[in-house]
């Protein structure tokens, strides 16, 4: 996880502390459902965004005996946690609107609601474009914005965009609820805007427990991360063909790559060990997220069926035939 991307979640968190306890006491002095929604909306990205923190700082320890990959999975772990509390977030702006629709209240102060909602307007896009700013720096040129925020392995960032983009949709829709109501008094308008908040909370939490659960599951790096190592493989002329690759995500940025390739026939044992080391070199400075690369070479000779495992890194004593 870059330092980058922390300070964008300290910030993200710092703004809905603020925007929650002055939303909290807007909504006590207004009795504006959509008021409180945005109260109940800014706790839950509050809470959502310290299991994010928690994520990233589990994610940066060392690997050990125990975790002998690290723990970069505990950025999904805890992405996971913090997506459920958006959902109850808003469940509970939903159900805050179907009781203002039921049992409307008028909105006492209105003014009170639509300073506090501009306020925080602005600084959630503050928030939304630092997100924004840190996102493009590591993911872009890789495709399309969207494609991008779609496929990006750090839901953290891509948690946070949504989020901060949600508050300002929410506010906005608040904003022009209070003001709808005050204009033609009626309060529908006012619990309609509570629920539409709620019902965008637990559709992009629904959609971000998909993107979260295949990286759970266990997630191969993008396409072009894949094909990048084929072509550095094929370029070597010791290398008759890929016979497997596969990879697998430990963390946003840490990939697990296992190769087995089929050597030339010509191609003895100490020149196999030295294109390994090549290879290692040229894919860490191609792909650093590459942390872990492992190679299942199939070696050649007369009426010889033998597979040697190699490491990059490591080699194997003489004579002595790899498991």
């Amino acid at each position: 996880m870059e330092p980058s991307n922390k300070r964008a979640i300290f910030i993200s968190l710092t703004v809905n502390i603020v925007i929650s306890l002055i939303k909290l006491v807007a909504a006590t002095i207004t009795r504006s459902a959509a008021m409180l929604a945005e109260a109940i909306h800014a706790f839950a990205d509050t809470s959502h965004e310290v299991f994010l923190l928690l994520g990233v700082r589990q994610a940066q320890a060392p690997a050990d005996e125990r975790f002998p990959y690290g723990q970069g999975k505990a950025v999904y772990f805890w992405g996971f946690v913090a997506v459920f509390v958006f959902m109850l977030g808003g469940i509970l702006t939903i159900n805050d609107g179907v009781q203002q629709i039921l049992h409307p209240e008028p909105i006492s102060w209105f003014m009170v609601a639509v300073v506090i909602l501009g306020i925080s307007m602005v600084l959630n896009g503050y928030a939304l474009a630092e997100s924004l700013k840190q996102f493009i720096r590591t993911e872009g040129g890789k495709s399309s914005f969207l494609d991008a925020l779609r496929n990006t392995k750090d839901p953290s960032m891509r948690l946070l965009i949504i989020q901060n983009s949600l508050d300002i949709l929410g506010e906005g829709l608040a904003l022009f609820a209070i003001l709808l109501s005050q204009i033609t008094g009626i309060l529908f308008f006012d619990g309609a805007a509570s629920i539409l908040v709620g019902l965008l909370l637990v559709g992009s939490a629904l959609w971000q427990a998909g993107r979260i659960k295949n990286l759970l599951i266990g997630q191969s790096a993008d396409d072009y991360v894949v094909q990048g190592i084929q072509d550095l493989v094929k370029r070597q002329s010791t290398v008759r063909e890929i016979v497997e690759i596969t990879t697998l995500h430990m963390g946003p940025e840490y990939i697990l790559v296992n190769l087995r390739v089929r050597f030339a026939e010509k191609v003895v044992f100490q020149d196999i060990e030295r294109a390994c080391s090549y290879l290692e070199q040229q894919i860490q400075s191609y792909f650093p997220v590459a942390r872990r690369v492992y190679v299942k070479a199939t070696l050649p000779g007369e009426g010889l069926q033998q597979e040697a495992l190699l490491t990059w890194t490591g080699t194997l004593p003489t004579g002595e035939k790899a498991e």
